[in-house]
């Protein structure tokens, strides 16, 4: 069945538990979609669980799944202090102000965050900007030139790099507590 459906899907996306990370039917539907060349985005879910680990889920997709993954957001906190996302693109950080997800606010990225998290934005966002030069001229030709690339020229570059299977993108959330699901549709 699932082979079947892979014949005809334009992409989808690949839901990992931040708990269990890369399980081996993961796998196994991983390599039917590079089979049939389906472009994939992932989702680390589940952040709010007792065990997860965001950066740990990431290293297995790039090193299980030989996959070249990009952080497009980073969590801010896991398990029980899970409460938000810092969006890479945008610079901002979503803050859930309930349980449930439904309350939230967006602040920009300056003040908000601070100390271990702050340089990890700083890295994470380089290395989202490095790999998506690898992946597109025009986002090469200024990085080459140090200069930032607009937002909206890095949603494009990253669409164009996902279609073309260069890079996957990767969220994350908490599905249950409707953490993170807003930003990734």
């Amino acid at each position: 069945e699932v082979e079947r459906s892979l014949k005809v899907l334009d992409g989808c996306v690949v839901i990992f538990d931040a708990v269990s990370g890369v399980e081996s039917q993961s796998e196994t539907v991983w390599r039917q979609a590079d089979r049939y060349h389906v472009p994939r985005m992932c989702y680390i879910n589940k952040m709010d669980r007792l065990g997860a680990d965001f950066y740990g889920t990431f290293k297995q997709i790039l090193e299980r799944l030989g996959a070249h993954p990009v952080a497009i957001q980073l969590p801010v906190g896991a398990e029980a202090a899970f409460e938000g996302v810092v969006d890479l693109l945008n610079r901002t950080v979503r803050v859930y102000l309930d349980e449930q997800g439904i309350q939230y606010e967006d602040r920009p990225l300056a003040g908000e965050i601070s100390g271990e998290l702050d340089a990890k934005v700083r890295e994470w966002r380089a290395h989202l900007i490095e790999r998506v030069a690898e992946a597109d001229e025009k986002i090469m030709e200024k990085y080459i030139h140090d200069q930032e690339p607009a937002v909206e020229e890095l949603k494009a570059a990253i669409r164009r790099a996902t279609i073309a299977g260069r890079i996957v993108p990767v969220l994350c959330g908490s599905s249950a507590k409707n953490k993170g699901v807003q930003l990734l549709l």
